[in-house]
């Protein structure tokens, strides 16, 4: 017989939200079945990486060795690993999205994954989490359930794809603990590079090496490209090129739009050296593009490099040259905003921003020549990105621009991002507290066409796509000592760093962040800032850096004005003492630590009241009832979860009361009444569905199904547990099931 809420005359009856009630456990059980859900997810694959082209020519022996490797490895149940080898810009990258084409994707129908590791890379280091929840995302798992931690989001990705024949693509891998972090449970990974790594060879991996093209496919793609071209002059372009796809494509592309001239003039060009820079430095430099240098020592061998590497670079460099000198005013501008620009790729608003003039016009004609690419990407607006090769010789071509203009130019991109970064987080955040204030420029002046996001979620969403863009970005305007942009573009980071869990990503940007707030001699900055570090630091479970960070910023508080700064330092400290107190056996020590926290967080309490600022009022309120409930103090628990509940619903937030619902449901357990406790979690799974806080509604339906085991209401646990599968169904937690034998 069912235990929840029996009213001495037989009665049975929960009270669910506000003013009603729900008569029964069947009727409970139907109130939960109830629940709206969000929808499941598109059913189809994903279909990621670069398109193959219409014109392509050789490699039978490379699209052979990739298609015997494939089918040899499909048939095996476990991963293989296929690695694809050559310089930079000698068409590694289409090779294999032509063999996906021909026969690959049929190999491995649920679905291809791709990344370019370059897109990821800082100090020669790849944000492997960042990778890994781009894939989660991909294959259907909701944002609010991909986790912060790289061993998480590595076992989440290998749970997801766990039924699932995958071919994953990897660009531009240099180590190989990068491309072992990416193989699929079942599938295939196909990684690029310039350098073979031994230690995948020996793991099995398949060795692919793609060489330029000989005299005879060079110029068989030449005459395929340019109809008209005399065998002997397309063979001396193609040696002149070095066999080089990219500065074939280039030169063949820069031709074809001068009508005027013939392929003998490119010639005559190229061998005279008429665009030659004669400058050492940016030899050296696409050299290195090229790949004559780049990965660690211990994983690098011979398929790339050496004299005939020196040549290739150096006829890249030559039609790069010809190329750029020809191009209209305008888009020779653009090419030089490339070359400046701090992160990888650009969108058309930063570039109008910053000064350019027929953006679309020069874009174009950057897409045209195959200077520049089109990155595939779910999100809006279309970003734009120059091969890696061709990025080298911007970069070089970058460094010959009078100082004065380089410097005016970066100004215009930080500035440009920390006004964008600090609508987004006022769209995703709120009114939350912050120490810089709001923006000159409004929001519309930022996007020519429209604004560059329009919502919350929207805005989240901008920042996700823009996340390197503004890592690079933090990182150039120190090192331009532009203090004041530093640490208020990591002010703004904490709504995507938080909402997003890119927890490296806040820890290195608020490191920069402090020494900004230190020349700038602001420690009510300097405050904040470790304390977004230690909360990062919290949350990868690193404690003792927490703490360290905290210390150094309660030496500060006494200069700070806010009374709310001490309040954040307060608040961090007592979610530490609560996690210490967690992983601690002894149910002493537990007590001794939520008493801790409750001090802390009463602490933070009082400076939040003494602004006011009623959500952070909320928030420690919270904060405090979760500490109270870990001292076993259930009742006080439940008179502070009472006054917070009432600011909330007085001041309009709305977000917190799922929260509140949960903790006091937590208290009514550990008063020993079901009833209650299922009441208000109940509460909370109805909130949090109508707010679409799904790992909210998530942990309370989690938390009903083991109230309802416990009260023996066997229709409401059915009830939550098939609700449960069914939101992480529709959340992209769950494989398909596999299909019958």
């Amino acid at each position: 017989m069912s235990s929840l809420g029996t009213d001495g005359g037989g009665a049975t009856y929960n009270s669910v939200s506000g003013d009603a009630v729900v008569v029964g456990p069947l009727l409970m059980a139907q109130h939960i079945e109830g629940i709206q859900l969000p929808p499941a997810a598109p059913a189809a694959p994903p279909c990621q990486g670069p398109p193959p082209t219409r014109v392509f020519v050789n490699r039978t022996e490379e699209l052979a060795g990739l298609r015997d490797a494939a089918l040899a490895l499909a048939a095996d149940p476990e991963p293989g690993v296929v690695m694809v080898v050559g310089v930079g810009g000698v068409g590694k990258t289409q090779l294999v999205a032509q063999a996906v084409r021909r026969e690959l994707a049929q190999l491995f129908p649920d679905g291809r994954l791709y990344v370019d590791l370059e897109d990821h890379r800082r100090d020669g280091a790849v944000d492997l989490a960042a990778v890994l929840g781009g894939f989660l995302r991909a294959l259907g798992v909701h944002k609010d359930y991909v986790p912060g931690r790289l061993a998480e989001r590595t076992a989440l990705f290998r749970s997801v794809a766990a039924r699932l024949r995958l071919l994953v693509k990897v660009d531009n891998v240099q180590h190989a603990p990068e491309a072992r972090a990416l193989v699929p449970p079942q599938g295939l990974l196909v990684v690029t590079g310039r350098r073979a790594l031994p230690s995948l060879l020996m793991d099995g991996a398949v060795l692919i090496d793609v060489a330029p093209l000989d005299d005879r496919a060079g110029t068989e793609l030449v005459r395929r490209w340019y109809a008209d071209a005399d065998e002997g002059t397309a063979t001396d372009v193609v040696r002149l090129c070095a066999g080089h796809p990219l500065a074939l494509r280039a030169a063949v592309e820069w031709l074809a739009a001068r009508p005027q001239l013939t392929l003998d003039d490119v010639v005559r060009d190229l061998t005279a050296g008429r665009y030659g820079t004669g400058d050492d430095g940016a030899r050296e430099a696409m050299g290195v593009a090229m790949g004559a240098s780049g990965g660690a020592a211990q994983d690098g061998v011979g398929a790339s490099g050496g004299p005939a590497q020196d040549g290739v670079g150096e006829a890249v460099d030559a039609v790069l040259d010809a190329v750029v000198a020809e191009v209209s005013d305008d888009t020779r501008h653009l090419y030089d905003l490339f070359g400046v620009l701090p992160g990888t790729t650009a969108t058309a608003d930063l570039l109008r921003a910053v000064g350019a003039t027929r953006v679309d016009a020069g874009l174009g004609e950057l897409l045209s020549s195959r200077l520049a690419v089109l990155v595939e990407s779910a999100d809006r607006p279309q970003r734009y990105r120059l091969h890696d090769v061709v990025r080298a010789h911007a970069r070089q071509c970058a460094r010959a621009l009078p100082e004065e203009r380089r410097r005016s130019l970066l100004r215009l991109v930080v500035d440009f991002y920390a006004d964008a970064a600090a609508h987004g987080d006022a769209l995703v955040l709120g009114a939350r507290f912050r120490i810089q204030p709001p923006p000159v420029r409004p929001l519309a002046e930022l996007g020519a066409q429209r604004a560059l996001f329009t919502g919350g979620a929207d805005a989240l969403e901008w920042l996700d796509a823009e996340r390197d863009n503004l890592q690079a970005v933090i990182r150039v305007a120190a090192d331009e000592g532009w203090h004041q942009e530093v640490w208020q573009l990591c002010e703004s980071l904490w709504a995507l760093y938080h909402s997003r869990k890119h927890l490296a990503d806040c820890v290195e940007s608020g490191l920069l962040g402090i020494e900004a707030a230190q020349h700038e001699a602001r420690p009510d900055v300097e405050i904040r800032m470790r304390n977004q570090v230690a909360r990062a630091a919290y949350e990868l479970g690193d404690l003792d850096r927490a703490e360290a960070q905290l210390d150094a910023a309660a030496g500060l508080l006494e200069l700070a004005g806010d009374p709310r700064l001490s309040g954040v330092v307060w608040e961090s400290r007592g979610l530490i003492a609560l996690a210490r107190g967690r992983s601690e056996e002894s149910p002493h020590a537990m007590g001794e630590r939520a008493e801790e926290a409750r001090q802390l967080f009463e602490r933070a309490l009082a400076a939040n009241r003494a602004v006011p600022d009623p959500h952070g009022v909320v928030v420690q309120s919270y904060n405090v009832a979760q500490a109270l409930v870990a001292g076993e103090r259930w009742t006080d628990a439940l008179g502070v979860l009472d006054e917070a509940a009432e600011v909330a619903r007085t001041t309009g937030d709305e977000p917190m009361l799922p929260r509140i619902d949960l903790v006091r449901a937590q208290s009514f357990v550990g008063l020993g009444s079901l009833d209650r406790a299922v009441a208000a979690t109940v509460a909370a799974a109805d909130r949090a569905a109508s707010l679409k806080q799904f790992a909210k509604l998530d942990q309370a339906l989690e938390l009903l199904a083991a109230l309802a085991d416990r009260a023996e209401d066997r229709p409401l646990r059915a009830a939550c547990e098939e609700k449960l599968r069914e939101l992480r169904r529709n959340m992209g937690l769950e494989p398909p099931a596999a299909p019958p034998a």
